[in-house]
């Protein structure tokens, strides 16, 4: 991997809480401030994702959500844990790029998606029944 296919690497990793949004400094220029909300309905955990293509999970009732504590995992990686509980997802300095430059897009898709589902953003989620992955 050479300089300019690699992953820009964070300078600084912000939470601020009044505003609920985490703000990401890369060694490239770049500065994200990444709504809470939109890392929580795109966690890139299991729960969240799914098990595979199609297994998605709609997340909603997440406008409030705020990040109550964040971790490193090694030297790629934050682990937020949610005021909603959820804790599962680890969030890769290349994924967090992605949320941050293409929050556009993925607002768009997520509205989208909830229009498809005829369901409010604010609307409490609900537990499938059958879930494929009941530990979550």
């Amino acid at each position: 991997m050479d300089a300019k296919t690699a992953t820009p690497q964070p300078t600084a990793v912000t939470v601020h809480q009044a505003s609920r949004v985490l703000e990401v400094g890369f060694d490239d220029g770049a500065v994200f401030r990444i709504p809470f909300e939109l890392m929580r309905i795109n966690s890139p955990s299991a729960e969240v994702q799914g098990h595979g293509p199609g297994q998605e999970v709609l997340q909603t009732g997440k406008r409030d959500v705020v990040i109550t504590d964040i971790q490193p995992v090694g030297h790629y990686a934050v682990q937020p844990r949610f005021s909603d509980g959820h804790d599962t997802g680890i969030f890769s300095w290349s994924y967090l790029y992605r949320l941050g430059a293409d929050q556009a897009e993925l607002w768009a898709q997520y509205e989208q998606r909830l229009a498809a589902a005829g369901v409010d953003r604010d609307a409490p989620m609900v537990q499938a029944a059958g879930s494929a992955c009941s530990s979550h």
